[in-house]
């Protein structure tokens, strides 16, 4: 390997530590808590090398955001490449999502459960969490077009469907030890099984 190719994996490597670092102090202290510096202690360097990495904390965040995104999409798109039934497929979707909380809680919480500045500032139809209401959207239009549900506006299917599934991920990654949850493979099905019973025809 020449002194060039050691040096910008180095260099991508400590990119990738900043990125871990910064995401675990923002799921644990808050966005508006975290600095520049205190992310620079976590890893032991010097404030100047973070921002040699990244502007601020804003493109931070939306770096961040963006990982989230391409690693939630990818997974909620395998569970549903097999296609099929369309409810069948909303339901493997519906799942993929709550699986990807509770297996990358510091990512969903950084993402979907942490006020920062980065969602104020630009389009509300370009953050992180509308995009991937418009996966949920497609699969409930899906559903719609095939006459599975009683209900047709599939804007408030899709945002109903949001709702129970970010509060069940939620739940899951803020309470884990609140009281004796049932076994989350039981409970993520019976979840979902629920309230699509009370969509279907």
């Amino acid at each position: 390997m020449s002194v060039a190719d050691r040096r910008q994996r180095e260099k991508l490597a400590l990119r990738q530590e900043i990125l871990a670092a910064a995401r675990q102090l923002f799921a644990k202290e808050g966005y508006e808590s975290v600095s520049m510096r205190r992310i620079a202690q976590k890893i032991e360097y010097s404030p100047t090398t973070i921002y040699l990495y990244f502007r601020d904390k804003d493109e931070l965040i939306q770096e961040l955001c963006e990982e989230t995104f391409s690693l939630l999409t990818k997974k909620i798109q395998k569970a549903v490449s097999a296609g099929g039934d369309p409810v069948e497929m909303l339901k493997r979707g519906l799942r993929a999502y709550v699986e990807f909380g509770i297996q990358h809680p510091n990512h969903y919480r950084t993402t979907f459960l942490t006020p920062h500045d980065e969602f104020r500032s630009k389009d509300p139809r370009e953050t992180p969490g509308a995009r991937a209401f418009q996966f949920l959207l497609q699969g409930v239009t899906e559903c719609a077009k095939a006459g599975r549900f009683r209900e047709t506006d599939v804007n408030a299917i899709a945002q109903a469907l949001l709702a129970v599934i970010h509060g069940l991920t939620a739940l899951q990654i803020t309470h884990p030890d609140c009281f004796p949850w049932v076994d989350p493979d039981r409970l993520i099905n019976l979840t979902i099984d629920t309230v699509l019973a009370g969509l279907l025809r």
